[in-house]
């Protein structure tokens, strides 16, 4: 045991060595560029280079969409946590501890209401790190909510879906969650108001196969990844080499399933435009927006780094 070796060098190592923050960088998937993330962040989460469109979180993309970066927090009904007690290498009740932790919210929906444009709109934010944005009853009750307080404030619902399907842990409670949000769909067109889906990487699975599908306008995202089931179980079950860029926006823009390919910094704009055409409202009208019940008004939020 040396004194000198053992105390005095590790200590002299500690006060020369730098502390360099975590995930500093990110790296392109499409790519592997390394690029720093605060350019990035800026850049509305586009890498500069390869124009690849990685994830927003739901925050991030609520500051893109509304006036000022300020809305009002729509509370979202309570759900029942775990009912079929679910278990499989983990218990479900756990996966949903650790989701919420790393997330910072209670499930896969974000819900905001606030001016866009001058306009009232509500938007909803489907998070795919939230167990990869799965359809539960807590987030087809974010949905239904969304879709009913449009109808009731009388304004255009929009909604960036990001998927992986239903979820599993909640079996067949998770698979009503799709006709039970075709109905509110219905219910918002009943009440002739306008309903825009902005389809993100990826969007699969029922959620394709109900409310984000249903809109009067649907918007993806370059290159992202939209259909039911993915390419791979398609390719195996039919044994056939898909088209290149099968189940991608631009293949789905060219063969008519989606109406448009927007870049993110053009989206708002686009998004805006389309609320007042299909709501008969003059350049430069605006609403007052009033706080709806439970709600949280949230201004200028700043973003942390992801995990």
């Amino acid at each position: 045991m040396n004194w000198i070796s053992n105390v005095v060098r590790p200590k002299i190592r500690g006060m020369l060595r730098r502390e360099v923050p975590e995930n500093l960088w990110i790296k392109c998937p499409e790519t592997g560029q390394l690029v720093f993330y605060k350019d990035v962040e800026a850049n509305q989460f586009v890498i500069p280079g390869s124009n690849y469109h990685m994830r927003m979180s739901p925050v991030a993309r609520l500051k893109s969409m509304f006036d000022n970066e300020t809305w009002f927090d729509i509370a979202l009904p309570e759900v029942p946590v775990d009912p079929l007690k679910f278990r499989d290498q983990r218990r479900y009740a756990d996966r949903l501890k650790d989701a919420r932790a790393k997330t910072g919210h209670n499930d896969a929906i974000k819900l905001g209401y606030g001016k866009l444009d001058g306009l009232a709109a509500v938007v909803g934010v489907q998070d795919f790190d939230f167990m990869g944005g799965s359809l539960g009853m807590a987030a087809g009750e974010a949905v239904i909510k969304g879709l009913d307080t449009a109808a009731e404030k009388g304004c255009p619902f929009v909604l960036f879906a990001a998927s992986g399907g239903a979820r599993m842990q909640e079996g067949i409670l998770s698979l009503m969650q799709m006709p039970r949000t075709i109905i509110a769909v219905e219910r918002l067109k009943e009440a002739r108001r306008p309903y825009i889906v902005v389809l993100t990487n990826p969007t699969t699975g029922g959620v394709t196969a109900s409310y984000a599908m249903l809109g009067d306008v649907h918007i993806a995202e370059p290159g992202a990844l939209v259909g039911f089931a993915g390419p791979r179980v398609i390719e195996q079950t039919i044994r056939e080499k898909l088209p290149e860029g099968f189940q991608r926006a631009e293949f789905l823009r060219d063969h008519g399933m989606v109406d448009m390919v927007v870049h993110r910094h053009d989206l708002r704009a686009t998004i805006a435009r389309l609320c007042r055409l299909l709501m008969k409202a003059p350049v430069g009208a605006s609403a007052t927006v009033l706080s709806p019940e439970g709600g949280e008004k949230r201004t200028r939020i700043s973003l942390p780094a992801p995990a």
